[in-house]
């Protein structure tokens, strides 16, 4: 387990500097597609119009505000493709958190694809069925979602010019725990439902201040519905100690992809609490996209890291 309480003034200095060039502008979106065309598996059970219920009152993030946007009762996926002269024909599908009651679809989404499409990524941002009252396992509607998007951007691959082998999960707080859930259930469906010809497990999972990965109240152990095994993607773990949804969430998880035998890489800080997103402060936390970008070559994501060995 690493624990890092500082990061380079270079690697910082650039990483602000990017996202400063960056944010004010939206990513180009390709495309927007239903997840179920058909309608969902089950019926809704939001009975008012989608909204962003967000108040003057809610906190900031870096000084700014963000979405709160629930009653999302009809979800889908939003395709933001790279420059084609920096596309690396990698793809991330994209969960937004907010507890299973909203969707928090700028900071933990919009404002991701634009971090993606800067390194050459296409970014599918996943509008997810919210709210909801209990999540998987209890519940399974959170997991089919996350299976369709998958499911849905492998079976585009071509035509948005991307690699069906090299199509990840990114996923915040409740994002991050139904990105833990499709990485170690992408093969779930309801009894006689047909097997699904296309694969539905993520080629990798980047997760970002997980909830509801440690079972309460001890947090010594993994939640129900987890469930790890050597089929886990390689996954990338990021938390803070001061987290008030609790760091074991990560350690806890860790540790099981670790005696699975899966490639995990963990990092632990000392502050950040929840829910900063890639906003950059004084904080080191957030400034962890450059750790990802790295991990990403590492595991030949995005082509061979300058330090890995030969």
């Amino acid at each position: 387990m690493q624990r890092h309480y500082y990061v380079s003034v270079r690697t910082s200095l650039f990483l602000a500097i990017v996202l400063l060039v960056v944010a004010p502008f939206a990513p180009a979106q390709k495309v927007t597609l239903p997840l179920w065309p058909n309608g969902a598996p089950e019926p809704s059970q939001v009975n008012a119009p989608e909204a962003d219920i967000t108040k003057p009152s809610d906190r900031l993030v870096a000084g700014k505000r963000l979405m709160h946007l629930t009653n999302v009762s009809k979800p889908t996926l939003a395709v933001y493709p790279p420059a084609d002269s920096v596309n690396t024909g990698a793809a991330v599908v994209v969960f937004p958190g907010g507890g299973y009651r909203i969707l928090a679809y700028d900071l933990e989404g919009t404002e991701v694809c634009t971090w993606l499409n800067s390194i050459g990524v296409t970014c599918v941002l996943v509008k997810y069925r919210v709210p909801f009252a209990k999540h998987y396992p209890e519940n399974a509607a959170d997991l089919e979602d996350a299976q369709q998007a998958m499911r849905i951007t492998r079976s585009h691959a071509a035509a948005w010019h991307i690699d069906p082998n090299r199509i990840g999960v990114l996923g915040f707080s409740a994002g991050a725990h139904l990105a833990v859930v499709l990485s170690n259930h992408a093969d779930y469906k309801r009894p006689g439902e047909p097997e699904q010809k296309i694969d539905a497990r993520p080629n990798f999972a980047l997760i970002i201040y997980p909830g509801y990965l440690a079972e309460p109240p001890a947090l010594n152990k993994l939640a129900a519905g987890i469930d790890p095994t050597s089929k886990t993607p390689p996954t990338f773990l990021l938390q803070a100690e001061d987290d008030p949804v609790h760091e074991e969430n990560a350690l806890v998880y860790f540790q099981a992809l670790k005696e699975a035998k899966v490639p995990a890489e963990l990092h632990i800080y000392a502050e950040g609490g929840h829910g900063y997103g890639l906003r950059p402060t004084e904080l080191p936390i957030t400034h962890w996209p450059a750790l990802a970008e790295t991990w990403l070559h590492t595991i030949h994501i995005l082509g061979a890291s300058s330090t890995a060995k030969p």
